[in-house]
């Protein structure tokens, strides 16, 4: 597979998803300083994050099929567009359509064309309903994870927006975008109130927070670029800087982090897991898929999530994580050691337990040792 098979499909990503986080930040800025306002309520909340989601995937939806017009774009994603065109969601309806107008606006900004003239409610609607691929191991398959980290998002906390493209059942970009990353990786833990951190004022330095990680398969590679604030105009080529995982392999010296939710992941046996291993540092607890970023960076060197049984994971909350994490060093497998399989649709089908992501072999094999060795003594 050449290695520039893929350059121009990496090169619309790269710049739809930086769009994407700009529309991100605004919502989210709209929802930290009108808390009192009249359609925001906690993790009903839901309506801002909720215009964020279906922005952010007509957004994408609308960008993708005009850079690859000459392909039937294939989209998976997450959100549904069912609920969006109920008569109770008319506010909601409208929202969306002006966040996603003011977005395409900007699209120059980014490299990208914008439309002719603004869209209309019906041709957002379908923009979003069009995103029903079902994936597979036939053809390519773009993946969207439009808002991941619902609840980091409603927080002012850690989220991501994620885009990865799948072809033949194989993931072969990703990109991330952080539109929260902290300067300091102590910041990265969620209990750290995202409103008491020092803000940034435009004159500082431009990778004071937020970021967007790519890579495309078999590169060997991984990049960062920092978010684009304001109107600079950005210069694409030079803004890039590679990112390589940590070379910590003593798990006394590791950081592990894992989900903020319980429901998401059992504590309990990810404490056993640690403790069996010799991690003695506490578990960074980090919303989203940023914590693949995290590793990715070098900024923490394990990853691990064991949802509860019966849960299914989902392709588009790991398919660009896994493949940044790869390509930076990194190795990512189930708990029994396996690659994962995105190939069977919209599921991570056949999993053995957990995720497990791991900045190096050596910390992965002793990993997978310390998940047998907990499995056994507890009966998950």
């Amino acid at each position: 597979m050449g290695e520039n098979n893929y350059a121009k499909e990496l090169d619309v990503a790269v710049r739809v998803v930086h769009m994407a986080c700009s529309l991100c930040q605004r919502v989210q800025e709209g929802l930290v300083s009108s808390t009192s306002n009249d359609h925001v309520k906690s993790k009903d909340d839901d309506s801002l994050v909720t215009v964020a989601d279906w922005s952010v995937q007509a957004t994408v939806s609308l960008m993708l099929s005009a850079s690859f017009s000459n392909q039937k774009v294939s989209i998976v994603a997450e959100e549904d567009v069912q609920t969006l065109s109920n008569s109770d969601s008319v506010g909601l309806l409208t929202a969306v359509v002006n966040t996603v107008n003011e977005c395409l606006a900007e699209a120059p900004k980014y490299g990208l064309q914008s439309p002719k003239e603004a869209l209309g409610t019906s041709q957002i609607l379908e923009a979003i309903s069009r995103c029903n691929s079902t994936g597979g191991r036939n053809g390519r398959h773009w993946v969207l994870d439009p808002v991941d980290g619902t609840l980091g998002f409603v927080r002012g906390d850690q989220y991501a927006v994620a885009l990865a493209l799948i072809e033949e059942g194989k993931v072969v970009i990703g990109v991330l975008g952080c539109p929260n990353y902290p300067r300091k990786k102590e910041w990265l833990n969620h209990h750290q109130s995202y409103q008491s951190m020092p803000k940034m004022s435009d004159t500082s330095d431009t990778w004071e927070k937020g970021c967007v990680l790519y890579a495309q398969r078999g590169s060997g590679e991984a990049w960062m670029q920092p978010l684009i604030h304001g109107n600079k105009k950005h210069t694409w080529s030079n803004s890039a800087q590679r990112v390589q995982v940590s070379a910590i392999d003593d798990p006394a010296l590791a950081t592990f982090c894992e989900p903020v939710e319980k429901a998401n992941t059992n504590h309990s046996f990810t404490a056993g897991v640690a403790h069996s291993m010799g991690l003695n540092k506490q578990p960074l607890r980090v919303h989203s898929m940023v914590k693949y970023a995290a590793i990715a960076r070098g900024d923490a060197e394990i990853f691990m999530k064991f949802a509860q049984s019966g849960y299914k994971e989902k392709i588009w909350d790991h398919a660009a994580g896994v493949i940044i994490v790869e390509e930076a060093g990194g190795v990512v497998t189930d708990a029994g050691g396996h690659p994962l399989d995105f190939s069977r649709g919209l599921y991570l089908e056949g999993l053995d337990r957990g995720i497990v992501a791991c900045s190096g072999t050596t910390l992965h094999e002793k990993l997978i040792g310390a998940v047998y060795a907990s499995w056994e003594s507890s009966n998950l």
